[in-house]
């Protein structure tokens, strides 16, 4: 689907409709804003920030980012749009003059406040924007400046909808999608900040192969994307026993893998989490002698579930007075 205009609600004189068009001519969808979610989608977007604006059913939402603005509807599959493109119009509907600002923005970072249009126009001392993604910048070893003033997301939907799937579409994942779910893993939490763990992000078809092969033949380990993160206690600079520093190690690998598992599901993706596999054979594989702790396969789920119900918090929670 690709975003394609803005038009009048067909019920109000305000509010609008937000049309998407698939390659069939019957294949559109539509989403509905009521005045006050346009008035506030617009607010976001005239200011040439990011933000999150909640719909009037209260779980769905329009997350706008500095490059993709996310539709996620209730019981409907994720829509998205190029902010450049939906922003243009949505002003242009609403009458609102937009001057664009120019300004340096990270590829590191989830919720960038303000972001680059037009490459030609610079403000001084601000270093020019570059199309490299966070991949290639870790291929080429070149660093990301990495900015504080994240916008938050609704983690608690994301903690609700968030299910394991078994079965991928072929779908591509799109790079800055991939580069969200690295960054989530870089800035998760760890022993004394040392990050003691490595992250293995697997694109040869022949690895994934064998990984399914290291991973008791589970035939999903050969996903679109594949991260194998592994514990590297050399890292961890603290005083402490051998087998203190490998506790951290694997606590920080473990924790950055949940970081980027719940990323994968805020941008809409959907991932499972293999803890079988052959250590050995695994480090053969990745060429290493870092011990792995898990792989984490992520991609387009092949279908949409809802989440499976629980426990009762009452069975999973002990409270010590």
């Amino acid at each position: 689907m690709e975003f394609r205009t803005v038009e009048p609600s067909y019920t109000s004189k305000d509010g609008c409709r937000l049309v998407w068009q698939g390659i069939d001519e019957d294949d559109i969808d539509v989403v509905i804003l009521n005045k006050d979610e346009l008035d506030r989608f617009v607010e976001i977007l005239k200011q040439n920030k990011t933000g999150e604006v909640e719909l009037e059913d209260q779980t769905s939402f329009i997350r706008i980012n500095s490059d993709v603005t996310q539709f996620s509807l209730t019981n409907h599959r994720l829509l998205e749009a190029n902010t450049s493109d939906i922003q243009e119009q949505v002003l242009e509907f609403a009458k609102v003059p937009h001057e664009p600002q120019y300004v340096y923005v990270g590829t590191k970072e989830f919720y960038p406040s303000v972001w680059i249009r037009d490459d030609t126009k610079q403000q001084e001392g601000i270093p020019k924007k570059t199309n490299q993604s966070l991949i290639q910048a870790i291929l080429s070893s070149e660093p990301e400046k990495i900015r504080q003033d994240l916008s938050p997301t609704d983690l608690f939907r994301v903690f609700a909808t968030r299910r394991s799937t078994r079965k991928f579409s072929k779908t591509k994942v799109e790079d800055w999608k991939i580069d969200k779910i690295l960054s989530a893993a870089d800035v998760a939490p760890t022993a004394g900040n040392f990050q003691g763990f490595q992250v293995f992000l697997i694109k040869n078809k022949d690895a994934k192969e064998a990984l399914v092969e290291a991973a008791n033949k589970q035939p999903y380990v050969n996903a679109p994307v594949v991260l194998v993160f592994c514990t590297d206690p050399s890292r961890v600079n603290l005083k402490f026993p051998p087998d203190i520093l490998e506790k951290f190690s694997l606590q920080d690998a473990t924790i950055a893998a949940a970081f980027s598992l719940l990323a994968a599901s805020g941008v809409g993706l959907s991932t499972i989490w293999i803890g079988m596999f052959d250590e050995e054979k695994v480090k053969k594989i990745l060429g290493t002698d870092l011990r792995p702790s898990s792989i984490l396969c992520i991609g387009y789920p092949d279908k949409k579930k809802p989440p499976k119900s629980r426990r009762k918090l009452k069975e999973l929670i002990k409270v010590i007075e």
